[in-house]
């Protein structure tokens, strides 16, 4: 302890303070509070670079990003399902101002998703590249040396033999070579009356970690990236029908921001025919659907015709488009003529299946050609039959006894506003209604081939009868009265093989990082009066169960070595 001055001493004991405290001595009932240094602009910025590339925020910014999507599958997108939107304004008008203007029908373009998406990507990228200069740095160096009491780590063993100082060299040797060729990186540190190697391995679980946080980032790259030119069509096509692989024919179209109008590759795709097999009535699973195919023809501009066939979990390659067959269904052609017979509506129809014996319902809409608008709801059953209610029902999927009946509604249709609407729904709302309910007048009943007149001298209907000329009806039955359509979705997206092979690289990664041990071992040769003293020694850089046992394989294979 060091000696006051006479001077201090005599000033502290005038103070009343203890004669041995120095003159600057704060008092613990003084302000005790720690004042840092002022962080400035820098500083802070640092400390948020830190804050953002740790890994704790990259975990957080992950599970914001999940959470951030579950908008976008409660909510119709515009992308997706601009129609939804349409009718989700109509109706909630009062909420749906505000939904819009935090961009909930945008989600995967908004900003607040863009932002978490940036942001997650960034702290990534902030945690990978210090990582990994540090990584490089680490497989470069040699291992450490040899610590000077190997009998202070917890895995230690100890044996004695016989020999000099050059079968303590000897011993050593061998040691190296054993731990060289089992996967550790060595080195020697002989010296001060001893011989030791060093050796080290396990470098690999930290490359796989990187791996694994590099791949996410790959990921992020091409989802965020590759999804950009993405893109998804649906359609319905029945037989006969030709289509063209453009923006106009697509019932629904989801593509990314930088799919343009001009972007999809130009062709020409029809449905020949649609052949489905049923198992028969009276047997085991009857009516069940065995299988489907839709049997397309594709031309390719400058190209011949193609025949192709589309299945289900068997998608058709037409120019690095895949598409996928999603329902089917039938689709009646339905003529409506007026009052003098002229035709004012020939439409074939998608019906869209309601259960398993595909009762299947249809919208017809008449806007023009009549003195009114008209609407009509129809139901085709293709193997018809009669429940004790009266009501009619289907019992077989395939058209052995097919009817159609159409309810007949009159007045404002609503598509003369402007506001989109659904093809496969009809508002009857503020419409009259003429036939079927409770009207008194019962619903229009047609087979395949049948007119009826429409109410109030409106005119005809007539269920066309799509039988091929020369067919011999008593062959086929009713099985070709009626086309029908396929639903289809063409999809494109580049990015998906990138988007595997960064999954399967973030997977190989992690099983790396999790399953390879980190571990430095030492093997020591001492050479004294009595012999010489063999030490060996393991440390683990994390958990490592299986480093005892480890240890104790060297010794065992070392000894028998000698």
């Amino acid at each position: 302890m060091s000696r006051l001055s006479s001077e201090d001493a005599s000033v502290q004991q005038r103070d009343g303070s203890e004669p041995l405290r120095p003159s600057d001595h704060v008092d613990g009932e003084a302000d005790s509070g720690v004042n840092s240094p002022a962080l400035g602009i820098v500083g802070w910025l640092r400390w948020g670079w830190r804050q953002l590339t740790s890994m704790r925020t990259a975990l957080i910014l992950l599970l914001l990003l999940a959470i951030a999507a579950v908008p976008g599958s409660i909510f119709p997108q515009r992308m997706a399902n601009p129609n939804g939107v349409t009718q989700w304004e109509r109706d909630n008008p009062d909420l749906f101002p505000i939904l819009d203007a935090i961009q909930m029908f945008d989600v995967y373009m908004s900003a607040w998703f863009s932002a978490i998406y940036i942001l997650l990507f960034i702290s990534l990228v902030g945690c990978i590249l210090p990582r990994t200069k540090h990584h490089w740095k680490a497989l470069r160096s040699r291992p450490p040396r040899t610590p000077a009491r190997l009998s202070r780590l917890d895995d230690h063993l100890e044996q004695r033999i016989d020999g000099d100082q050059d079968d303590a060299k000897h011993a050593v040797d061998l040691a190296e070579a054993q731990l060289r060729s089992a996967g550790y990186r060595v080195e020697r540190y002989d010296g001060r009356g001893s011989f030791s190697v060093s050796a080290e391995r396990g470098y690999l679980r930290e490359t796989g970690n990187l791996v694994f946080h590099a791949s996410l980032v790959g990921v992020l790259l091409a989802v965020g990236i590759g999804g950009g030119f993405a893109y998804t069509g649906q359609r319905v096509i029945y037989e006969g029908q030709a289509v063209v692989n453009a923006l106009v024919d697509y019932s629904s179209m989801n593509r990314g921001r930088f799919v343009g109008d001009d972007a999809l590759t130009p062709y020409a795709i029809r449905l020949d025919s649609f052949d489905v097999t049923y198992q028969p009535p009276l047997t085991s699973g009857a009516g069940q659907a065995g299988d489907f195919a839709a049997n397309v023809t594709v031309r390719e501009p400058g190209g011949d015709e193609t025949k192709g066939t589309v299945r289900v979990n068997h998608p058709l390659e037409v120019a690095g488009e895949r598409i996928y067959l999603l329902g089917n269904g039938y689709a009646p052609t339905i003529t409506v003529r007026d009052a003098e017979g002229t035709p004012v509506y020939s439409e074939t129809v998608p019906f869209l299946p309601q259960d398993a014996n595909l009762t299947s319902l249809g919208v017809l809409k008449i806007a023009d050609g009549l003195p009114e608008q008209i609407g009509m709801l129809g139901f085709l059953y293709p193997t018809q039959a009669t429940l004790e209610t009266g009501a009619l029902t289907s019992v077989y999927g395939d058209l052995l006894d097919p009817i159609l009946t159409l309810n007949v509604y009159s007045g404002d249709l609503g598509i003369d506003g402007g506001v989109p609407r659904s093809v496969y729904e009809l508002d009857p709302s503020g419409m009259e209604q003429l036939t079927g309910g409770d009207t008194g007048v019962e619903s229009i009943k047609l087979a395949p081939g049948e007119t009826a007149d429409l109410p109030n001298g409106l005119g005809t209907v007539t269920f066309e009868d799509e039988t091929p000329e020369g067919a011999d009806r008593d062959q086929v039955g009713m099985t070709e009265s009626v086309k029908r359509f396929a639903s289809l979705q063409t999809h494109r997206d580049d990015s998906s093989i990138f988007v595997l092979v960064f999954a399967v690289l973030a997977v190989l990664g992690l099983l790396t990082a999790l399953f390879v041990p980190r571990r430095r071992v030492w093997v020591k040769a001492t050479p004294d009066e009595t012999g010489i003293r063999l030490e060996y020694a393991a440390l683990a850089r994390g958990d490592d169960p299986t480093l005892a046992t480890a240890i104790e394989q060297l010794r065992a294979k070392h000894l028998d070595s000698l």
